[in-house]
């Protein structure tokens, strides 16, 4: 029995054919992409909108 269940579990191992890499022309990956690029734009803008508005007090 265990040598059978180690026979199945190492060929499945050892023939398993590579993943292909993800394609970044997927349309969920490149709307991932644009989320994450414009939530860091935002936190730049939130970031000098609060620095700007610090500064404003000072003077």
């Amino acid at each position: 029995m265990l040598g059978r269940l180690f026979r199945m579990t190492t060929h499945r191992m050892t023939h398993r054919s590579p993943k292909p890499l993800a394609d970044p022309n997927r349309p969920v990956e490149r709307a991932v992409t644009a989320a994450l690029v414009l939530g860091v734009l935002a936190g730049l803008g939130w970031i000098a909108g609060m620095i700007y508005t610090v500064a404003g007090w000072s003077f």
